[in-house]
């Protein structure tokens, strides 16, 4: 049996599909039982509570093989990221009650870094968080999502896609959740460790190849474009970030645009993804047509 916290979204759902793919049990913790139905209807356990909830947590751990944890994603997080630190105590405190034999936590490019992350600093302080924990513990560090230029399919109708990577022909790491998951379930289910890993998932592409190959499945010639640093804060209004609050998402992709989320940080282990852009876009037309 195995926990997988986050199994209603992209990459908790992309473990739990992987782990159920080669016939192991899942377990997963919902505040919502209809909205996890259908993974029920595939045979995980559920678990009523959430990450706010220590004692649900500990519960959903016990007699489990291994655990996968991650944190919500915030976009407008407080200044001093309450929300990520209330999650991770309640982590820690369950996961000490708790241990499990081994435990994988999802985390980002960058968050080696203890500054200038934006977002990304919430993964930050997970790592630092779990630092004391006696399960074996491997951080999964992502590089940037895909599906985070899905949008790509309504908006590039005319030729372009708008991006905050500048310049676009310069190469950051970027990955699919399904192999994001793909690495969480193998991580779980293979070959027992000690101590703490590493490992950064993700191949170096740029937002031309990106959007090169939305152009692609769209029969469209597609370009990559820059919005000016000016124009962020209006653009992550356009996306739902509340006017004054897209302070923390600035600043994360200034850090991608430094280079903060470049492979090969000391110490870390490297896995490349399979899946291309062209194939999360390919897969996403085709579920709408289904």
């Amino acid at each position: 049996m195995f926990l997988v916290m986050g199994i209603t979204g992209k990459v908790g759902g992309a473990t739990a599909e992987h782990l159920l793919a080669h016939g192991k049990k899942v377990r997963a913790l919902v505040r919502n039982r209809e909205k996890a139905s259908s993974w029920a209807n595939q045979g995980v356990e559920l678990v009523d509570g959430d990450w706010n909830d220590p004692a649900a947590i500990e519960q959903a751990l016990k007699g489990v093989e291994g655990a996968f944890v991650m944190l919500p994603a915030v976009w407008t997080p407080s200044p001093d990221y309450r929300e990520a630190k209330g999650v991770i105590s309640n982590y820690v405190s369950a996961l000490t009650k708790a241990a499990p034999p081994r435990l994988v936590a999802l985390s980002s490019m960058g968050a080696n870094r203890t500054s200038g992350l934006g977002m990304i600093t919430a993964l930050s302080l997970l790592e630092q968080g779990f630092r004391d924990l006696i399960s074996p513990i491997a951080f999964v560090r992502a590089g940037g999502f895909f599906e985070n230029f899905l949008y790509g399919l309504q908006v590039a109708q005319g030729g372009t896609l708008p991006v905050y990577y500048n310049p676009t022909n310069r190469k950051s790491t970027m990955v699919a959740t399904n192999d994001i998951g793909a690495e969480i379930a193998a991580l779980l289910t293979g070959p027992a460790w000690s101590g703490r890993r590493i490992v950064e998932i993700g191949s170096m592409v740029t937002a031309d190849e990106v959007a090169e190959q939305l152009g692609e499945i769209l029969n469209l010639d597609v370009k990559a474009f820059a919005i000016p640093r000016s124009g962020w804060a209006e653009a992550f209004e356009q996306f739902g970030i509340p006017k004054g609050h897209s302070g923390p998402a600035e600043e994360m992709f200034e850090a991608v645009n430094a280079g903060w989320m470049d492979l090969g940080v000391a110490g870390t282990e490297h896995v490349a993804g399979t899946m291309s852009a062209r194939d999360v876009f390919e897969a996403a037309q085709n579920a709408a047509k289904a």
